[in-house]
């Protein structure tokens, strides 16, 4: 069985040390630590990392509560499975940053982002999409229908834009990683 996200993170990792001959690096800091750094800073302050697998997965119950809703199995495995960094990429429509989890701190953050969302969304009496990414394009982001698991493109407060793709795995197949340049910026 074939994995869209696992073989996305590798090939942003392989894409690295090809590129550059280094692991992904970022800024060091030491409040902010996570299981997927390597090592510890160089002199400059930076911080090597990979994305590892999460044992065990990330534990969705709390959310699956406060929503009266299961999650979606597509994005329980999506942001369950690894800690990782924001992955950078481009697809035929644009670039996206897929949003991971660094650290525990950071899981708890993006539950409560993620319960926001849900809130607006009833508010609106709209149906429950929950984000994943962000594209390059101003306020636009990528959630996934809890309800039917297709991708949609969004603009917050207002009904999807449109079908990006019928599931997440599609979606995250047909992602290229891109560099993530010194600043935390990307090269396409």
């Amino acid at each position: 069985m074939s994995d869209p996200l696992a073989s996305l993170l590798e090939r942003y990792v392989a894409l690295h040390q090809a590129a550059r001959g280094t692991l992904p690096r970022q800024p060091y800091e030491p409040d902010w630590p996570s299981p997927c750094q390597v090592g510890p800073p160089d002199a400059a302050g930076w911080i090597a990392w990979r994305p590892v697998w999460r044992e065990p997965p990330a534990d969705f119950s709390g959310l699956e509560r406060a929503l009266e809703a299961p999650l979606h199995p597509n994005l329980a495995a999506y942001f369950g499975r690894f800690w990782s960094d924001v992955v950078p990429g481009r697809t035929a429509e644009g670039g996206v940053s897929l949003i991971q989890i660094w650290n525990e701190q950071d899981f708890e953050r993006l539950i409560e982002n993620l319960l926001g969302h849900a809130l607006a969304k009833a508010r609106a009496r709209a149906p429950l999409t929950l984000f994943f990414a962000t594209t390059d394009e101003d306020e636009r982001f990528l959630s996934v229908d809890n309800a039917s698991g297709r991708v949609l493109l969004e603009i917050p407060g207002e009904p999807p834009v449109r079908e990006v793709a019928p599931d997440l795995d599609a979606f995250l197949a047909r992602v290229e990683p891109v560099l993530s340049s010194p600043e935390g910026a990307d090269e396409g």
